[in-house]
């Protein structure tokens, strides 16, 4: 070989050395999934609260695609984060209840989900490095397929519950050690949720003569859940990561504060929100952060909570598994063709199971959603039908006046299957 076909050669590898690190960073993106705790769709800057600060999380919506017509199916949050976990629907994960019935060792209910392919269980597969913190309802963070975590233990998260609230040093630590390995982080604190104890720096803001301290309360853990995010985002500037990094936002649940001084439900929220078949449990903004490949602009289309898993694996060069049923958000995200689904689609269930291992005896409403109309259907009691552009509150039943529109989603919900 002469000299000078020697030095071509080192020229062309070099060339292509330099060209790997993107070349992987491409097909490998760090994901960092932010879940709400909690939290009313409508309670963000970007959304149009009036009251609320969410400074941080407004300008991630300014800089990605935003979808505020969002749903999780199911308005419970252990049924909703597994749900995020896996791509499926209560039914075909099981894990619908927050807790067994009594009596039953809650044990029983981990393998749902330990043997269930979830996101980070198949991003092993890719060489990502996990994190779980904060809510995971399933055991050991392993259960969930995750290679690091703070949960080993405990009903909502156990040790993970310090994240957000304590410290966000786990998070940090973890992305320092990766290196160049790609990454997949959960972040889910329990914030805005329960205990409503924010610092005083930020319940002055809110407190007022005329605003019940319950309600200052609940405003301010919103702004606190806001600063940890913005906190966390500064993080990955200032390593580098922004650009090859898919930030996912959603709410695992709805919430509106119950102000007065008795319960109306089992916790401090309203009927109409957590565990109810309503747009205050069931509506969430969703957002997609991918610098390059989505879209600074705002989607009406209906999407799903059970859209983010195929979302991620599939920027993630994996295929979604053909139990998921959701749908990839990012070729819409980046500007292209609207979803090909006319409705989206869910069920609610009990607080505490009657059986574990059959969802549809836990089943207390299934609804859908189709443009601005939107059918509930109890599983004792009278059909609901809103339409939610008109009456976002959903407080005047049309399902007696427009019986053939009731007639027509009752039959997707039949199409759909679900219980």
């Amino acid at each position: 070989m002469t000299a000078t076909n020697s030095h071509r050669i080192c020229i062309l590898l070099a060339f292509f050395l330099c060209l790997a690190p993107s070349t992987f960073a491409t097909d490998s993106p760090n994901v960092l999934m932010i879940v709400s705790d909690d939290q009313a769709w409508t309670d963000f800057g970007f959304m149009g609260h009036k009251v609320i600060r969410t400074p941080h999380l407004d300008r991630l919506a300014a800089e990605g695609a935003i979808f505020p017509n969002g749903y999780v199916p199911t308005s419970l949050c252990r049924a909703s984060l597994a749900t995020l976990l896996t791509g499926l629907y209560a039914n075909q994960h099981r894990i619908c209840c927050n807790d067994p019935p009594d009596g039953i060792d809650r044990k029983r209910m981990l393998p749902f989900l330990r043997d269930a392919p979830t996101v980070p269980r198949q991003l092993a597969t890719r060489g990502y490095r996990t994190l779980q913190t904060g809510k995971f309802w399933e055991g050991h963070y392993s259960n969930g397929g995750f290679t690091h975590g703070m949960t080993t233990r405990g009903r909502h998260g156990g040790p993970g519950l310090k994240i957000g609230r304590e410290t966000l040093d786990p998070i940090y630590q973890f992305i320092e050690s990766s290196g160049d390995q790609p990454f997949f982080i959960w972040y889910a604190p329990m914030m805005p949720h329960e205990p409503h104890n924010p610092p005083e720096r930020f319940l002055k803001k809110y407190r007022q003569e005329n605003r019940p301290i319950k309600l200052a309360r609940y405003y301010a853990m919103c702004e606190w859940f806001d600063e940890t995010c913005g906190k966390l985002l500064y993080f990955l500037d200032r390593r580098g990561l922004r650009e090859n990094t898919l930030v996912v936002f959603i709410v695992d649940n709805g919430w509106i504060q119950e102000t007065g001084d008795q319960k109306t439900t089992r916790g401090w929220f309203a009927p109409k929100s957590k565990l109810s078949p309503y747009d205050g449990g069931l509506r969430t903004p969703v957002i997609l952060r991918w610098p390059g490949r989505t879209q600074k602009r705002r989607y009406d289309d209906l999407v799903s909570s059970i859209d983010l898993a195929p979302t991620i694996l599939t920027a993630c060069g994996l295929q979604p598994s053909d139990r998921m049923r959701g749908l990839n958000l990012l070729p819409t995200a980046a500007g292209g063709p609207r979803l090909s689904r006319a409705a989206v689609y869910g069920e609610c269930f009990v607080h505490t199971a009657k059986d574990i291992e059959s969802p549809a005896v836990n089943l207390t409403h299934r609804w859908v959603r189709e443009g601005d109309w939107k059918l509930i259907v109890p599983v004792d009691g009278s059909l609901e039908l809103y339409n939610l552009l008109r009456d976002p509150e959903e407080t005047l039943n049309l399902a007696s006046r427009e019986t053939a529109r009731t007639d027509r989603l009752s039959e997707f919900l039949k199409a759909w299957g679900g219980n």
